[in-house]
């Protein structure tokens, strides 16, 4: 976590509304890092990963979605990995060990982080995903490229792969052996980004309350938007929607956090059921759970339920979600019911709806077009590595590989 969190000044905050996202990511990344980075290489590290918009679409007087699926790989991960990617490059400069990637996947992370660093020199990407848990298109979109870049098909559940992580980054006898480092939102670089988004879309919207649903797995899109919180964003209440590994709208409801295996549902990257960025939450509210509870909300969604919606938003309101946005949409519209009539609420569309085109296109009746961006990788070849659960595996494969 961040040392220390100094708001932005009110100035500064009002003249996002005239700025274009980039624009804005310089602006919060020159405030975060001014300590650590000169601003003109704030700025080359955001020119050369952020050069694609993040529209607020209004879907009615009171609600707007906020598309963070215009990047590389059609999901929000790209803002993060590529911000990231870009600022380890930077302090990589000089250093001719070879930095081994490892990211853990539940879906977009894996994606997002190879097309990142691909073709990065002295870089080695390891994805660990878990077999036939993610769609074909999501592990198509990193099993494809080849080059600097490995997939492991782990037996297993995205729990199974984060703990490997863990494992490895514990793991002294391995750490002096490979330079190694995460792209997961354990990696604080990855996390910070996140922050950037939220003030973009709310400098644009009307000032009166306001409500933000985020579609939650991991939490660490959730956790973003607390630091801006932190930082000055204006915003009375997040909401945590998650499908039916609901831990944490769990923990808001009775104060326990119980971690338990995950269960597979048709919103497959918020398959999670120990997820990493609950501490930092904890954290960032000294422990409090009545301040917790105060800024967040949760809600818990069904399969029967995302289906609903898909064809009901469709239906209504000509836009098509993909299921982890119609589970942000739902906690959005189940906090409406406590909320004053006028309330603007935002919830962030953080995927493509072509990648879930099996669960879209069942829900709707009708095909979903497919982006030219990733229609490319359906006809490359695949490689996979099968892998076990257990970390012996992975640190042999580490120490070795086939490269």
């Amino acid at each position: 976590m961040p040392a220390e969190l100094r708001p932005l000044p009110p100035d500064i905050l009002e003249g996002f509304r005239e700025r274009a996202f980039a624009e804005t990511a310089q602006v919060v990344a020159a405030h975060l890092l001014s300590d650590d980075l000169p601003e003109r290489a704030v700025g080359e590290i955001v020119e050369r990963s952020l050069s694609f918009e993040t529209p607020l679409v209004p879907l009615d007087e009171n609600t707007w979605v906020l598309e963070l699926y215009h990047g590389p790989t059609a999901a929000f991960k790209d803002v993060g990995a590529r911000f990231m990617a870009q600022l380890m490059a930077y302090y990589g400069r000089g250093d001719d060990r070879e930095l081994t990637v490892l990211v853990a996947t539940s879906g977009d992370t894996g994606s997002a982080i190879a097309h990142a660093f691909h073709g990065m020199e002295a870089v080695r990407v390891v994805v660990l995903f878990p077999r036939g848990q993610v769609s074909q298109l999501q592990q198509r979109l990193f099993t494809t490229l080849h080059g600097n870049v490995e997939a492991l098909g782990v037996n297993g559940m995205f729990d199974d792969c984060q703990r490997l992580v863990k494992q490895a980054f514990a793991d002294e006898a391995l750490r002096q052996e490979r330079f190694i480092a995460s792209g997961n939102s354990i990696n604080v670089g990855r996390l910070l980004p996140q922050t950037f988004y939220y003030f973009h879309a709310v400098a644009q919207l009307p000032t009166r309350s306001l409500l933000i649903s985020t579609p939650s797995g991991n939490f660490g899109n959730l956790t973003g938007g607390l630091l801006a919180k932190r930082l000055g964003l204006r915003c009375d209440r997040f909401l945590a929607a998650t499908n039916v590994n609901d831990v944490v709208p769990e923990f808001l409801r009775t104060g326990r956090f119980e971690p338990r295996p995950a269960v597979h549902t048709v919103a497959n990257a918020m398959d999670v059921g120990n997820p990493s960025n609950f501490s930092r939450i904890v954290s960032l509210y000294r422990g409090d759970i009545e301040a917790i509870r105060n800024d967040i909300q949760g809600s818990r969604h069904t399969d029967d339920e995302v289906l609903a919606a898909i064809a009901d938003v469709h239906h209504r309101m000509e836009y098509l979600l993909d299921p982890h946005s119609a589970i942000g949409y739902l906690g959005l519209e189940q906090c409406r019911d406590t909320a004053a009539p006028d309330t603007a609420g935002v919830f962030l569309a953080t995927a493509h709806p072509a990648k879930f085109a099996d669960v879209v296109e069942g829900a709707i009746g009708k095909p979903v077009a497919i982006p030219e961006a990733l229609a490319t990788c359906l006809d490359k070849p695949e490689r996979v590595v099968e892998m076990g659960k257990e970390y012996g595996e992975l640190k042999e494969y580490l120490m070795g590989g086939e490269r």
